[in-house]
């Protein structure tokens, strides 16, 4: 397995962490420096991807502040209580195939659901990860949106762990009705969530769970 470092800031405004992100994309792409990958919480923030739908889809921002970004896909909320993951990662000879990077990162988000008891999955067509609720609904767990230049990867995944779900309500997320976010805390209900949903082990279980998916292996010491 390849090594790589685990890097753990905390919370963190976006704009900082995205300003991390492009440096040390620059660094692995010079071999400065190993394969990165850094887990965060930011207070809240709704960013725009790519898709040229993405702008039409903030409904009401209100004080929170949209920054328009380089990765794919549409409108997301980051806040409190959601664990996002940006690996920065310089994909090598067999592994340079995208889809299959995404698909990578799904997996190790829904085996880092089934950790904490909560069965998750995949939408046909739709990029991130999904559940079935009690009462037959999907619902919307984690949005995805990468970006990747010269082979180095970064943005990531935003998994939804105890978020203010109120939040999306000023959003279409991802272009889907506000409704269809949900998050662990929810899905597994009160008696499981606390204390086993605590953002700290469930961020545990995603670094451990992503190493697996792309095959990194974390320095000693890391997260």
């Amino acid at each position: 397995m390849i090594g790589w470092d685990v890097v753990d800031l905390g919370t963190a405004s976006y704009r900082d962490a995205w300003a991390r992100q492009l440096a040390l994309v620059e660094q692995r792409q010079t071999g400065e420096v190993r394969d990165t990958l850094l887990l965060v919480e930011h207070p809240h923030v709704f960013t725009l991807g790519r898709r040229r739908e993405a702008a039409a889809n903030v409904v009401a921002p209100g004080d929170v502040e949209v920054i328009e970004i380089e990765r794919g896909g549409d409108v997301t909320y980051h806040g409190p209580g959601q664990l996002v993951a940006y690996p920065i990662v310089l994909l090598g000879d067999g592994e340079r195939d995208l889809h299959r990077y995404l698909r990578n990162l799904e997996q190790a988000v829904i085996e880092t659901c089934t950790r904490f008891g909560l069965a998750a999955d995949r939408e046909p067509g739709k990029t991130g990860v999904w559940c079935t609720n009690a009462a037959g609904a999907r619902k919307k767990l984690c949005s995805m949106g990468i970006a990747c230049r010269k082979w180095v990867t970064f943005h990531g995944l935003a998994l939804n762990v105890s978020t203010d779900l109120s939040y999306f309500q000023r959003i279409n997320p991802c272009g889907f009705e506000s409704g269809i976010m949900s998050s662990l805390a929810v899905e597994v209900g009160p008696e499981i969530a606390e204390p086993t949903l605590l953002i700290a082990n469930v961020k545990n279980a995603l670094t451990e769970e992503l190493g697996r998916a792309l095959s990194r292996r974390a320095s000693k010491g890391d997260v």
